[in-house]
């Protein structure tokens, strides 16, 4: 993958002179997109088993916890589920240190297996008639496992694209990232409905049901060959070379100490790209079956069909974000949520099928511009020596706080409120609270990522490189700010 890299420590002190021809990466770009398809199909993975779940929720809680009766099943089902969310955290600090530390392609491998056999066992484990409440716990035990992994999988396939592609075609490789979301989804939900009308309500309750879940384990074999095919990223290579063993030491607390503004800008981006992600993708079918009362059927058809074209659309935006820059997509987008939620969301309400897909594909495009962006925007906060860990801290916890919340947030405000609208204002709000938070996240796009060598497809691409070595190493004064930072912390010691 990876022409004429130089090993880390000689490329730190050449960059506070002048950039070299040697030190620029040539990237193969066919390796490159193979590592988009190997990192996506850990994503799909992750929205598969939410797919499934979400779908099955109501299966689950007669199987599960049939020791109580009614709505209870129903709650107990979908708290085990929410629980997933609280461990993602630890989950994605334990493997984005050890992603640092042994590289990405190692976790990456790891986390793949470690999902895909949470979500077979679930599909292993006796119901509630056989085996009692061993079964609830069992399955809350994969539902931990599940968070735990799928913590450190998503910010390490970031990070895996992100240093695996040419600076400027980033944007449009990480794109794919998130095309394995609506992918994953979509085949989720698909199984499950094509399996309901196939099998009948009495055979997917007594044994339908666990097919889905047995379905992981192939995808995961599958994911786990393309990923032990795989290069290490030349990013991590390179830094990996000249690095000391003390430079591995307290990542975590390197990070809070020295990265926090990057950090606090990586929760905000977070925050509104999966408020606006889960509104659409994970609460909308049930907001318009049971707040606006239309068909279960209905709602499930309609969000099938704008994921569906949202692929396409979130990889020309990808395309985009390379042309005109992420940044300015993304602003776009915020901007267009805060004019167009109200407006989106009285069409939905209108109860007119053309005027309900409308605005959902507002909505859909809308949320494309994040989608697109995010996977190349997200990495490129952070250095090299802490990307993992820290992309990891700062997605997991804006995820568990604000992603994962979502629908429950809008559930309990519009039961409070009786008001229908309650989703636009949030999605508003937090859009309101991105565009503050974008005014301070520096533009990267077709530039080295913070703490590495440019990287390019084509050999004819260093001359202009060179032209203005000074722009390829833009992150350099900051970096030096950093170091004095923590070398004023050791001597204080």
């Amino acid at each position: 993958m990876v022409e004429n890299t130089r090993n880390w420590s000689k490329f730190r002190k050449k960059s506070e002179r002048r950039l070299k021809k040697d030190d620029i990466t040539v990237v193969d770009t066919d390796a490159a997109k193979k590592a988009v398809i190997a990192t996506a199909l850990g994503n799909a993975m992750e929205w598969f088993d939410f797919g499934i779940y979400s779908y099955l929720a109501v299966i689950i809680g007669k199987v599960f916890f049939s020791g109580v009766t009614g709505p209870l099943q129903l709650v107990f089902s979908f708290a085990t589920f929410a629980v997933a969310f609280l461990v993602r955290p630890f989950g994605g600090m334990f493997f984005g240190m050890l992603g640092d530390k042994l590289g990405r392609k190692k976790i990456l491998a790891i986390t793949l297996v470690l999902m895909s056999l949470a979500t077979l066992s679930m599909g292993l484990i006796p119901g509630y008639s056989k085996i009692g409440n061993l079964a609830p716990t069992l399955l809350l035990l994969a539902r931990l496992v599940q968070g735990f992994s799928t913590g450190g999988e998503y910010s390490g396939a970031m990070t895996f694209i992100a240093e695996s592609s040419p600076d400027k075609k980033r944007g449009f490789l990480s794109s794919g990232l998130e095309v394995g979301t609506l992918v994953g989804y979509i085949t989720g939900s698909g199984v499950v409905t094509i399996l309901s009308f196939w099998l009948g309500a009495e055979k997917m309750l007594a044994w339908g049901w666990r097919i889905p879940f047995f379905i992981a384990a192939p995808i995961g074999l599958i994911g786990l060959y393309l990923r032990n095919n795989l290069e290490e990223t030349p990013v991590f290579e390179a830094m990996n070379e000249g690095r000391h063993k003390e430079n591995e030491k307290g990542l975590i607390k390197k990070v809070f100490l020295f990265h926090w503004p990057q950090l606090l800008k990586g929760i905000v981006l977070v925050l509104f790209f999966n408020v606006v992600d889960y509104m659409l993708l994970s609460y909308m079918p049930s907001y318009l079956n049971v707040v606006l009362g239309y068909g279960e059927s209905k709602g499930l058809l309609f969000i099938l069909i704008v994921m569906f074209i949202m692929i396409p659309v979130v990889l020309l935006m990808g395309y985009l974000s390379d042309r005109i820059g992420s940044k300015s997509l993304v602003m776009g987008g915020l901007i267009g949520l805060i004019l167009l939620s109200i407006p989106s969301f009285k069409m939905i309400g209108s109860g007119n099928n053309l005027m309900v897909f409308l605005g959902l594909m507002i909505l859909a495009i809308l949320l494309a511009t994040f989608e697109a962006t995010m996977p190349s925007m997200l990495p490129s906060l952070f250095f090299t020596e802490v990307r993992y860990v820290a992309l990891a801290i700062a997605f997991n916890v804006s995820v568990s706080l604000f992603g994962g919340t979502t629908p429950l947030m809008m559930t309990w405000l519009i039961k409070i409120t009786n008001n229908q609208m309650v989703p636009a204002y949030y999605v508003m709000a937090a859009c309101f609270i991105g565009v503050i938070t974008m005014f301070f996240v520096k533009d990267t796009t077709k530039k080295a990522l913070r703490g590495s060598a440019p990287a390019v497809e084509e050999k004819r691409e260093i001359a202009e490189i060179l032209e203005d070595p000074q722009e390829a190493l833009w992150w350099k004064e900051e970096r030096r700010n950093i170091k004095e930072k923590m070398a004023d912390s050791e001597s204080e010691k």
